[in-house]
């Protein structure tokens, strides 16, 4: 059951993203409306996708990286629909809607394996550190959406055409209060992790930190994103700054994920 919702899940975050270019392309807020309802399907879908997957094996689902970038697509999704509640961003779906089915498809790869997790990693701290950690990365993937639809729409304005598009297009002090928010959402919820699964690796390994790959990965891109928010929050980087930032950290923040899946590592199981 879980195999068909997650289908179904896939099928409407295409339908979204389709609906999205086609509202950019006839200019009508009518389509990108009806594409947020169809992106809103999508994500109680994948909800139920979820629900029955820890029905079925009695885990939470966050023992692979691929479970992890379902569950990215699927919090990143949800953070944007509770924003629409505030903000009239609802064109922003147009990067949101095709970076969550992009998510998933990868995510899709091994749907049904069975994932074998080593003795040493079985505890209930495991799942706490890997949802809080992609919790955190979902918020920076959001934030990212945003960054870009800023660069994209101040460029439009820039260069006078955007007029057509004035009834599709948030404000740019919607998109940079997104990028604020996911900033400041995210970066706690990565810290979280971080010290949950050092925690853990002292329980299992004796040690807090053993020079693995992906937790020097996990530190570079953790800094980056420390760094983002210092300058946000203490030097008043806003606007273009911040929205280039927070693009180049989340492209870091894959190529770290990348970068410790061709490392040998003791997160090779992931």
């Amino acid at each position: 059951m879980d195999i068909l919702f997650f289908k179904l899940a896939l099928a409407a975050y295409f339908l979204s993203t389709l609906g999205y270019a086609i509202s950019l392309l006839v200019k009508r807020v009518m389509v990108a409306r009806a594409s947020m309802w169809v992106l809103c399907s999508a994500f109680l879908i994948q909800t139920m996708a979820i629900g029955a997957r820890c029905v079925a094996t009695g885990q939470i689902p966050v023992r692979d990286i691929y479970d992890a970038l379902g569950l990215i697509a699927w919090i990143m999704t949800g953070v944007y629909l509770a924003f629409q509640l505030k903000t009239k961003t609802r064109i922003l779906g147009a990067f949101v809607s095709p970076t969550a089915f992009l998510l998933m498809i990868v995510a899709s790869i091994r749907l049904g394996d069975k994932v074998v997790i080593p003795d040493i990693l079985q505890g209930s701290l495991v799942p706490l550190h890997v949802m809080l950690a992609v919790s955190g990365e979902a918020f920076f993937a959001l934030a990212s959406c945003a960054g870009a639809m800023y660069l994209l729409q101040d460029k439009l304005i820039k260069g006078k055409k955007g007029r057509n598009f004035t009834r599709l297009l948030p404000s740019l002090r919607d998109l940079d209060r997104v990028n604020h928010i996911c900033l400041l959402g995210g970066f706690p919820l990565l810290t979280l992790g971080v010290l949950v699964g050092s925690v853990w690796a002292r329980t299992a390994w004796g040690s807090n930190w053993q020079w693995d790959p992906k937790q020097i990965w996990t530190l570079l891109a953790w800094s980056l994103y420390a760094f983002l928010l210092h300058q946000r929050l203490v030097i008043g980087w806003r606007g273009h700054k911040s929205a280039w930032f927070s693009i180049l950290a989340f492209l870091f923040l894959l190529f770290c994920v990348v970068a410790s899946r061709f490392s040998t590592s003791l997160h090779s199981f992931a």
